[in-house]
């Protein structure tokens, strides 16, 4: 069988058979629109907390592996070291934070959203 094929029920209901590898693409397409659908949603919801847009440059990184806080303490061109230095704030523990090792508190997060000059809710 190379396409769908249309049956139609003694009730008059139609009935659509495809090969399994069609199914399959469509089920595969429709769970990636799902998946795009929740994204959007995240999206629209930061943007609504009044955090902004990420610049893209921060959201390829964030894709790329990369923990938010690293991906924006490199945008803004910071090393670890001085960051540290600007915010009173370890080196071991930053780079605890920016690996997930450790949750940072409301205060250390809202300390280096200040030392980088973004929004505290690109942190959190």
């Amino acid at each position: 069988m190379s396409g769908p094929q249309i049956i139609r029920t003694p009730n008059g209901e139609e009935l659509v058979v495809l090969p399994r590898a069609e199914y399959e693409a469509l089920v595969e397409r429709a769970d990636h629109e799902a998946e795009d659908a929740d994204d959007v949603a995240i999206y629209d919801a930061r943007k609504a907390a009044g955090g902004g847009v990420l610049p893209p440059e921060v959201s390829a990184a964030i894709l790329r592996g990369e923990s938010r806080l690293k991906a924006i303490r490199n945008w803004r061109g910071e090393t670890q070291l001085h960051l540290s230095s600007k915010t009173g704030i370890g080196q071991g523990y930053l780079s605890d934070l920016e690996s997930g090792r450790r949750a940072g508190t409301t205060e250390t997060i809202a300390k280096l959203a200040q030392a980088l000059s973004v929004p505290v809710e690109w942190l959190s």
